[in-house]
């Protein structure tokens, strides 16, 4: 992976419109021209802290004002520990994609397209982006906020280096953006879905929050997606997951129950609803359910383990 560093604040905004101004920024131009349905005109977030980002500090600036916004006040001195490299003078885009799990935070990376980037402040959600702003053979890494959009004045408005709510044309931010690579990505409370959500992307995103949150925050993660996808098996498993974790067995062993009931072919469902039932005592139930997690995946020592187990407490 290419090791991205913050940049240094830039002041020559004139020169970098002079580089830019002859450059078509497609997808700036196709936006214009079709007004994707349900975007709306022009859009801002409110209540986007702003911190000054010092040189080689973007990354713990911009990350202090995603969490703030998110609920969780914390300083860019806070978080420079945890993302600044000195070593690269900078902050890699995986540091950031882990920190607002540390704080029950759950982060998502957005799709490289600028239509989803503006429907995510359309709804309301600041979006961390990370730019080059000077040119491809002479980088000039730095990672800004986006908080607003206008289609009519085709401009986008970011908090940035020293500036609140820096306002430039979208055709220039899509320059910068798409020479880094058009990265971007979200941190927002748990039960909070992205505009954009994709199926799988969210629930690797909710996935790894589970690794290092409560089981509480994972447990408002999941029930978010199965709002969005009443059937998803990983969801379904991510809620008895959860509520297995919190000890609340009777709520997990509903939620593996209706897992194999909208997916009978899922033997980790079965596997997990007999452990749930064997904690509970159920013993008949918990065999019919472990015999039915065998058949479906026969010769798993994962099943084997567990129907030794149901077989001692059945003595």
């Amino acid at each position: 992976m290419q090791q991205y560093k913050s940049a240094r604040l830039v002041a020559g905004a004139f020169v970098l419109f002079m580089l830019l101004g002859g450059c078509a920024a497609k997808q700036t131009q196709a936006l214009l021209e079709h007004h994707p349905d349900g975007l709306a005109t022009k859009a801002s977030v409110e209540r986007v802290p702003f911190f000054a980002q010092t040189e080689y500090q973007c990354g713990p600036a911009s990350m202090a004002m995603l969490l703030g916004w998110a609920g969780v006040p914390v300083t860019p001195a806070e978080l420079t520990p945890k993302l600044f490299i000195p070593g690269k003078k900078g902050t890699l885009q995986i540091e950031l994609m882990a920190t607002p799990r540390q704080y029950g935070i759950l982060a998502y990376p957005l799709a490289p397209q600028l239509p989803d980037l503006l429907r995510e402040v359309a709804a309301g959600h600041p979006v961390l982006v990370f730019q080059n702003l000077a040119l491809s053979w002479y980088p000039q890494w730095h990672y800004a906020v986006v908080t607003a959009y206008d289609l009519t004045s085709k401009t986008i408005t970011l908090h940035s280096g020293l500036e609140p709510e820096h306002t430039i044309p979208m055709s220039v931010f899509e320059h910068t953006w798409v020479r880094a690579g058009s990265w971007a990505m979200l941190a927002l409370p748990p039960g909070t879905l992205p505009a954009t959500a994709e199926e799988n992307r969210y629930l690797q995103a909710a996935f790894t929050l589970e690794s290092f949150a409560t089981p509480k925050a994972a447990l408002h993660a999941y029930e978010a997606a199965l709002v969005r996808w009443p059937s998803s098996l990983a969801a379904q498993m991510g809620r008895g997951n959860s509520y297995y974790a919190m000890g609340k067995l009777e709520k997990a062993g509903k939620a593996f129950l209706q897992a194999t009931r909208d997916h009978p072919d899922a033997a980790p469902a079965f596997n997990n609803l007999a452990q749930v039932y064997l904690e509970q005592h159920r013993l008949k139930e918990a065999e019919k359910a472990i015999r039915e997690a065998i058949r479906l995946d026969a010769g798993s020592p994962v099943y084997r383990e567990t129907q030794a187990a149901i077989e001692g407490k059945s003595k």
